[in-house]
């Protein structure tokens, strides 16, 4: 919560109210590291490391790069709509909606850390598939993110649709990738069946958010109005990766 505050008073004095999108993977990191620190003596050490380790990496991976993606940009358009619709002072009003309710997710989708780093149990093999998962989530992720940067920068592509490596099995490969993440460091905190059930929240939580939440509802009502993403839309799945349908019609190859 406190990354949120100090975040919250940097935006509001300088309008920029996207830098809470920055301080979310910071703010990961952070309950990481003071969970690891405030935890030594208690849990497994490998167990608090390993967990620990995977939440800053992703954490910070993610907050570089939407440093980086916004740097000479101006407000984003979501906050901008959000606080034409508050009514009375805005700045609270963004206090509320937007910097303290996403410093109580950090807290609620970080549980599984929190819990690891309490648990007294050597790693098995259940940590080893959260590892896995993980790692194919910062891929996805990194990837996707990636790719999308590079087109961007082509001068060529501007007003295009991104339909190209990952963004054609999915429109929303980083999304997918966060998904895998947290279900993989869960899998890292399952030292037992009561942390397993005390933390599973969070992935369920986070997983509501990635496929329901309002961020993917306002970027898809944005891109709706760019020539071919109706068509985008029609043949690419909405969330879990698969090959791109065929268009309407098209039964295989044109013949000459």
């Amino acid at each position: 919560m406190t990354v949120m505050l100090i975040t919250f008073a940097i935006g509001n004095a300088r309008g920029l109210h996207r830098l809470v999108d920055i301080a979310w993977g910071i703010a990961f990191a952070s309950v990481a590291a003071v969970s690891w620190f405030l935890s030594d003596g208690y849990g497994d050490s490998a167990r608090r490391a390993v967990v620990t380790l995977a939440t800053i990496v992703w954490g910070l991976r993610l907050s570089v790069h939407i440093a980086r993606r916004g740097r000479g940009h101006g407000e984003d358009p979501r906050y901008a709509r959000m606080l034409a619709r508050a009514t009375g002072n805005q700045s609270l009003y963004a206090l509320r909606t937007v910097y303290l309710l996403q410093g109580a997710l950090v807290w609620l989708v970080s549980l599984p850390v929190q819990v690891a780093c309490l648990a007294p149990m050597p790693l098995d093999a259940t940590t080893a598939a959260g590892i896995t998962l993980w790692a194919a989530g910062v891929f996805f992720e990194a990837t996707g993110d990636h790719q999308l940067a590079r087109f961007k920068a082509d001068p060529t592509n501007k007003g295009r649709i991104m339909d190209q490596g990952l963004w054609s099995w999915t429109r929303h490969p980083n999304y997918f990738g966060d998904f895998l993440v947290w279900w993989g460091i869960y899998l890292m905190a399952c030292a037992s069946w009561e942390t397993a059930a005390l933390t599973v929240v969070s992935p369920l939580v986070m997983s509501g958010l990635l496929i329901f939440g309002s961020g993917k509802r306002l970027l898809e009502n944005h891109m709706a109005q760019r020539p071919g993403y109706a068509e985008y839309r029609a043949r690419t799945s909405g969330f879990f990766p698969r090959p791109p349908r065929q268009p309407a019609g098209a039964s295989g190859p044109r013949k000459r």
